[in-house]
């Protein structure tokens, strides 16, 4: 797996975006996150090194594009057909791409995009139930050949029957909040979306506890070293069928 932020920057907005990690960490370094502007990793996906091979191996399986931006994000609109150029030319990667922008999907979208390329798959975040019917019927109408659905932070009990019965939906991933103002995560919420998940024979992934848990109607204080591990100590994923 690889990361491949071609530019950095962005603009909360939902609720989900409220803690947002990218924010606290360049508060750190009295950054402004607001501003979005190119990386020096912009060309990362074809970089090659001295020997002609690709800096980013075929062995590193997926990418993850813009983990501290949105891809669709305003500011990239003019930059955004180079990038789809070197997906385009990198099939041998698998291109993962989650936002909270899915309503900008047609933005700069290639000319041979037609139904999807077929080593991209998209992602909407959806933290809470407003936000899951706002975009996910976008994601299902839209050309996308590779759906899937993220629940993090998850904010609420989330019901996604409808969206996974038109067997569109590859994958749901649901996690809690990190950070000292983290929101409670409520294992119910996990468990609930993993019944829906089964009952329509969709993998699931429980990622992370976030820093706040409940469990039994208690409250976990979760230190970040142990939310991840935690998470896959509950022994709930559900792998591809």
């Amino acid at each position: 797996m690889s990361i491949w932020n071609p530019w950095h920057g962005c603009h909360k907005k939902s609720a989900g975006c409220l803690n947002c990690y990218m924010f606290r960490r360049d508060a750190e370094f009295d950054k402004d996150s607001n501003i979005v502007s190119k990386t020096k990793n912009f060309n990362e996906a074809i970089k090659r090194k001295k020997d002609g091979s690709y800096s980013i191996k075929p062995d590193d399986g997926y990418v993850y594009i813009c983990m501290t931006s949105d891809f669709f994000i305003e500011e990239a609109d003019s930059w955004r057909k180079e990038i789809w150029q070197m997906v385009k030319e990198r099939k041998d990667l698998n291109f993962y791409i989650i936002t909270k922008r899915i309503e900008r999907f047609n933005v700069s979208i290639p000319d041979d995009w037609n139904d999807g390329y077929d080593n991209v798959t998209i992602c909407t975040t959806c933290e809470n139930q407003a936000m899951t019917d706002e975009r996910l019927p976008m994601l299902l109408d839209l050309p996308i050949k590779h759906r899937e659905i993220i629940h993090e932070p998850m904010l609420e009990k989330i019901n996604i029957e409808k969206y996974l019965e038109t067997s569109k939906i590859e994958h749901v991933t649901c996690g809690g909040e990190s950070g000292p103002n983290a929101r409670v995560c409520n294992y119910d919420w996990i468990l609930n979306t993993r019944e829906q998940c089964l009952k329509y024979n969709v993998p699931f992934y429980f990622k992370q506890t976030g820093a706040n848990f409940i469990k039994d109607n208690t409250i976990y204080k979760v230190a970040r070293k142990d939310q991840l591990r935690q998470a896959h100590k509950a022994n709930i994923d559900i792998k591809k069928f």
